[in-house]
């Protein structure tokens, strides 16, 4: 590992004391792996792995496969994702227990969103933002392929949510820090680390949290996290949380066996998961609730105005092209589902937010919403990758090939494909161990690969043996 910063080193051992040495050796071992299960697509058939004792579906690694090269990975059946972060189910399993309307402010690339939409009460709305174009376009690949239709993906700025006052139950905001926790797993963090370059951190996440604050109601859920070590991006801006807005701090049940930390300064419930006490990499993390009674009518303004607004403008508007009948049958209980079409695309959104859709369409620049379910291609509709990642599809609907490994990831390379040609031609659903990746479309002769460009595996490695893993479609 590159050597530590001297002034690191100087602030980190004060604020450790006599735990410092252990700290410092735990950053040359190895990073434990682990992978979090999704409950919505898999369903374990065996061991998995040591259990992430915090995390219903997490478990840990015995050693790190090459990821890439297995297609459930890209199926969305798992997410692999470093165990401290996982916390955060342990959190919404405590204290959310009633669908609400979730906000993911800084969700790139997509790993504490995908554990909401899992861990959230079903029927839950999760709104993932990324301000970074190609983040944010890694951020919608990660929620498309994870499956939920009750997803939206954003790219905005904090302060694009002020418009939305009082509009959202939670809000999540893993800020943007100086990465002291990823010293381990990545060396370019410990390059760019400075003492200017943690106050300039401090700085911009007083205002992000000031940006966002209004759209969370009164009496709503804040989580605060960071994956670095000093007070200042951690403790201190809790406090300033309580200092300017009366934020009330929450604790969370844990089992002392975890040996996660508490604060390190202050009275405060905080928890930090520290790489020499826990098996992970570093996070802070804390729960704040907004002072106030909780209430809904600032909410429904909201979308009253936002439903206003649509019928107002439908008068001065090119009439939706019509969405033909075999389009809104490929989704489970279409009538759950309002269906929207323009010239480009039909999607589908699950019908108690419909006005939340059109509300947030208004205020925020969206990326990908519930299903995508065509794409308008000359005359003609072309099923859409989210269709086929989608746990609404009904894939009993559609053709299917179940592929080998070498062919599976040909298919995830885009790479031509040769399909038995007695294959009926059309749309067929292309699948690995009964798991969904994609359509291909069959031409009797020849196949057409249709997996996005700008999703294909651009290695040409193929590994001698699969990754193991005791999982079955749900």
């Amino acid at each position: 590992m590159t050597d530590l910063p001297a002034p690191f080193i100087e602030r980190t051992r004060r604020l450790l004391g006599d735990d410092y040495p252990r700290f410092a050796e735990s950053l040359e071992s190895e990073s434990p792996t682990s992978i979090r299960l999704n409950p919505l697509k898999s369903t374990p058939t065996g061991t998995i792995g040591d259990p992430v004792l915090w995390a219903r579906h997490g478990f840990y690694l015995s050693s790190r496969p090459t990821f890439t090269f297995d297609p459930r990975l890209h199926a969305g059946v798992y997410y692999v994702q470093e165990a401290a972060s996982m916390f955060l189910n342990r959190v919404i399993r405590q204290y959310v227990h009633e669908p609400v309307r979730y906000l993911d402010l800084c969700a790139a690339p997509g790993g504490k969103s995908t554990d909401a939409v899992a861990s959230l009460p079903v029927g839950s709305l999760i709104v993932s933002n990324e301000v970074i174009p190609n983040r944010a376009h890694i951020l919608a690949e990660n929620i498309v392929k994870w499956g939920s239709p009750y997803c939206i993906v954003t790219r905005n700025e904090a302060s694009a949510f002020g418009a939305l006052e009082k509009y959202f139950d939670i809000i999540a905001a893993d800020v943007p820090c100086s990465g002291e926790g990823m010293f381990r797993k990545d060396p370019a963090a410990i390059t760019e680390w400075s003492a200017a370059n943690v106050a300039h951190c401090a700085e911009r996440q007083r205002t992000i949290l000031t940006d966002v604050w209004n759209a969370l109601r009164p009496g709503g859920l804040f989580i605060y996290s960071t994956c670095t070590y000093n007070t200042e991006e951690n403790e201190e801006m809790i406090g300033f949380l309580r200092k300017k807005f009366g934020a009330i701090p929450l604790t969370v049940d844990i089992d002392p066996a975890w040996n996660i930390t508490p604060a390190l300064v202050g009275d405060l419930p905080a928890y930090r998961f520290m790489p020499h006490r826990t098996r992970g990499e570093g996070l802070f993390m804390a729960i704040l609730r907004k002072p106030g009674e909780p209430g809904e009518t600032r909410r429904v303004a909201l979308l009253s105005t936002a439903e206003k607004t649509e019928k107002r403008n439908k008068k001065n508007k090119t009439p939706r092209i019509a969405i033909p009948d075999e389009w809104r049958l490929l989704v489970a209980n279409p009538d759950r589902y309002t269906f929207i079409s323009d010239e480009e695309k039909i999607i589908a959104i699950p019908a108690e937010y419909t006005t939340d859709y059109k509300l947030l369409n208004r205020h925020l620049d969206l990326l990908h919403a519930g299903i995508t379910v065509a794409t308008l291609k000359g005359k003609d509709y072309v099923p859409h990758i989210s269709l086929a990642l989608s746990t609404a599809f009904d894939t009993n609907q559609v053709v299917h090939y179940e592929a080998s490994l070498d062919t599976a990831l040909a298919y995830l390379r885009r790479e031509s494909l040769f399909l038995p040609t007695d294959l009926p031609r059309g749309y067929i659903l292309v699948t690995y161990e009964g798991f969904p990746l994609g359509w291909a479309k069959h031409l009797g002769n020849r196949t057409n690969n249709l997996y996005p460009q700008e999703w294909r595996i651009r290695s040409g490695y193929t590994p001698d043996t699969p990754f193991e893993l005791n999982i079955a479609p749900k």
